[in-house]
């Protein structure tokens, strides 16, 4: 496993950051976010980890005025945290609790650090540290999500358990334990991002991005868009344009 199989996105540092005071809502994710604060704020622990959730989350407050974001990919969060994805809560968890003294030793080197770049350069290395020392995905697990994501959640669940040659309830279980949730699930998490990238794209107009997305119909995708997000879809799209 390489570093760029661990990190879903590019790191993020924030300073003067602002939220609306009565907090935020955080959309479902099957990628596990970690937040350094740089300064700290009363809410949240001063480094915190969340857990992959199949459904939006209310989160109270603003965030810290500067932080650093980094979001780990579902089997990379496995090696890196090491214990039971399905097991993380899905609500901010100080990650001193989950990773001990190495959790300490993450937050106060990154703050230390005077410059975005060289907070970038300690969080390479811890993580490489970290997948050194943790468990490895099992190669089915890795192989059912690798098709999951090429197919964008389209592929049937009863392909990926004879390519594995597990037992559905085997290939559940184990799925959950190292991605945090159901291949199901996972699948659906997939198509919800395929339809962020196609808003991000550019308008093609609802009826189509359902079929590519590989929704029944329309109305299927707002229901799953009111889970992930708690808005419609029009919503959505108008609400990531904003400043």
């Amino acid at each position: 496993m390489f570093l760029r199989d661990v990190v879903a996105r590019d790191y993020a540092g924030f300073t003067d950051a602002t939220s609306p005071n009565g907090g935020f809502v955080l959309p479902a994710t099957a990628s596990v976010p970690v937040i350094v604060k740089i300064q700290d704020s009363a809410l949240r622990p001063p480094v915190f980890v969340n857990g992959p959730h199949d459904r939006f989350t209310a989160v109270a407050g603003a965030c810290a005025p500067s932080y650093l974001e980094l979001w780990l990919a579902p089997l990379g969060a496995y090696s890196v945290l090491g214990l039971p994805l399905d097991k993380l809560p899905d609500q901010p968890v100080d990650l001193v609790d989950v990773l001990g003294s190495d959790g300490r030793r993450l937050g106060e080197q990154v703050r230390d650090l005077p410059t975005w770049q060289e907070r970038f350069g300690l969080v390479d290395s811890f993580l490489l540290e970290r997948m050194d020392q943790g468990p490895r995905p099992s190669p089915e697990v890795s192989h059912a999500l690798t098709v999951l994501v090429e197919s964008r959640g389209q592929q049937r669940i009863s392909q990926l358990v004879a390519e594995t040659g597990w037992s559905h309830k085997h290939l559940i279980e184990r799925f959950k334990h190292q991605v945090g949730m159901t291949p199901k699930v996972a699948a659906r998490l997939i198509r919800f991002e395929t339809v962020r990238r196609c808003l991000d794209g550019g308008s093609l107009g609802w009826a189509r991005i359902a079929a590519e997305a590989g929704f029944a119909d329309q109305s299927h995708l707002v229901r799953e868009f009111r889970q992930f997000t708690g808005l419609t879809p029009t919503a959505f799209a108008e609400g990531s344009k904003l400043g």
